[in-house]
């Protein structure tokens, strides 16, 4: 499997409140308008899965698969025309700073990888610096 790995991005939210917010997705349905819609759109989320379409690929769903709390939330891909595992690393740095890494592994073919390595390297870091600059604080569907 090929491996992506996203830059670290620094989070100015505890690593808790961060998690608490990515390891329900729910809470993402509050930020899809930061989300380009002429590249992704349809969105569904639950708790535990979400999916879109993205142009051109097609109907793509994520599920969470393993949770280790603050630490590390991973997914792998139900519906996708190649294999993907995500995982989603967060580290504290301060009580309310934290860092963020995204790492993708993705099944590819030595056809598809030329075509499909740059493309999904970039994706990767999009959703990164989407991630690192939701504003946590607010898309808490549950603040308990």
């Amino acid at each position: 499997m090929k491996e992506f790995v996203s830059e670290i991005k620094t989070i100015p939210f505890s690593e808790e409140l961060v998690y608490k917010a990515l390891s329900d997705l729910r809470n993402l349905e509050r930020v899809q308008d930061k989300i380009p819609q002429d590249k992704v759109s349809d969105f569904e989320f639950d708790q535990d899965s979400c999916s879109f379409a993205v142009k051109p690929v097609g109907k793509v769903k994520f599920s969470i698969i393993e949770r280790e709390p603050f630490k590390t939330i991973k997914f792998t891909a139900n519906e996708a025309p190649i294999e993907i595992l995500l995982w989603i690393q967060i580290k504290k740095i301060e009580d309310n700073i934290c860092k963020l890494k995204l790492t993708v592994k993705a099944k590819l073919n030595p056809f598809i990888k030329p075509m499909v390595s740059k493309p999904l390297k970039e994706g990767i870091e999009k959703v990164a610096e989407v991630l690192a600059n939701l504003p946590y604080n607010e898309i808490m569907i549950d603040k308990e």
